[in-house]
């Protein structure tokens, strides 16, 4: 690696680069590719998981706790003039 010294310091891309590495083999991303989808789609499936959960938990809330939900709906907005 090609390195610039000005004044004692590594001067700013020379110094960033060396840690980078782009294989010649392109199909050594295919695991990193594969891991990606992977954790992604998992995220998603997590994600609506907690939908699902939470619209089960607001609905349960709603049947047990009926008035309090209308008294807060029910509620005249305060209008400022």
């Amino acid at each position: 690696m090609l390195y610039w010294i000005q004044s004692k310091q590594k001067v700013g891309a020379c110094a960033m680069m060396e840690f980078l590495y782009f294989p010649e083999d392109k199909s050594a991303y295919i695991p990193a590719v594969l891991t990606l989808i992977i954790f992604t789609v998992l995220a998603f499936m997590f994600f609506r998981w907690m939908n699902n959960i939470s619209k089960r938990e607001q609905q349960s809330i709603e049947e047990r706790f009926p008035e309090e939900m209308n008294v807060q709906e029910s509620k005249p907005s305060r209008q400022d003039s």
